[in-house]
């Protein structure tokens, strides 16, 4: 079976404003809005499509965290995902962490195909998917605008600051998808409804051989500082004499 894995995460939800708790201990969660990270819904997206052109025959969806992203998981298999799990844990998991757990369900599930986001808009680390390939042994193609599958071979194209580039990849690979890809589908009520009857496993870090390690300790958390408030200038001299006075030019 030809089967593709997509990692889901649950993060704060991209049009909520962030807040820092008063302490600096960390962001506001309570009854915030959390959602599947942008990149990795695109990434879910292209899975299904890579699927529905009948280069796949499954698409399962993992993510890692506590037990309320569960919720990230339906929305996955609502999406139209086959199958879920979801490596359930309190514990802060790290992108080698989460990349060795990746290499452990790609090794127990015969996965032909990783396609994870680029980066996850909470941390932006951009680790996680050339870790995985790393550790699995596989090419990898970063930050995918469009992807091929052609026989045993991934052709993906990607946005370098000298215009696109296309890689050849032998399958199985790891890829990551940037923003350009594709625009993810709604979710319909049926299909939202159709999600709750699919398998939907739970498991532990331990059942994968793996213990997460906290290696960085997040000291303060800071918002960013508030922008002061410009000023007007009649002419170009007045807007030099002013970029002067404040050691600008």
């Amino acid at each position: 079976m030809k089967r593709i894995l997509v990692p889901i995460k649950r993060v704060v939800d991209y049009n909520v404003r962030i807040r820092v708790k008063p302490d600096g201990s960390g962001v506001i969660t309570d009854g915030v809005k959390m959602s599947i990270n942008p990149f990795d819904e695109i990434a879910l997206e292209e899975a299904l499509r890579i699927k529905e052109k009948g280069l796949a025959d499954e698409v399962l969806a993992v993510s890692i965290g506590p037990a309320d992203c569960q919720q990230q998981l339906r929305t996955a298999l609502a999406m139209g995902a086959d199958r879920a799990i979801l490596v359930q844990t309190d514990a802060v998991v790290e992108p080698l962490d989460v990349a060795r757990m990746m290499l452990a369900i790609c090794e127990r599930e015969s996965v032909f195909l990783a396609i994870l986001g680029k980066q996850a808009i909470d941390d932006d680390c951009s680790q996680t998917g050339q870790m995985l390939a790393a550790l699995w042994g596989r090419p990898q193609a970063t930050f995918a605008s469009k992807v091929e599958i052609d026989g045993g071979v991934a052709r993906v194209t990607r946005e370098v600051d000298a215009g696109l580039e296309t890689l050849e990849v032998d399958l199985p690979a790891v890829v990551t998808t940037d923003l350009r890809l594709n625009e993810p589908r709604y979710v319909k009520l049926p299909d939202i409804m159709k999600a709750k009857k699919k398998p939907l496993d739970t498991v532990d870090p331990a059942s994968l051989g793996v213990t997460p390690v906290e290696r960085l300790k997040a000291v303060k958390f800071d918002p960013p500082p508030q922008r002061t408030k410009g000023i007007m200038v009649k002419d170009a001299q007045e807007l030099v004499d002013a970029l002067r006075r404040k050691g600008l030019a």
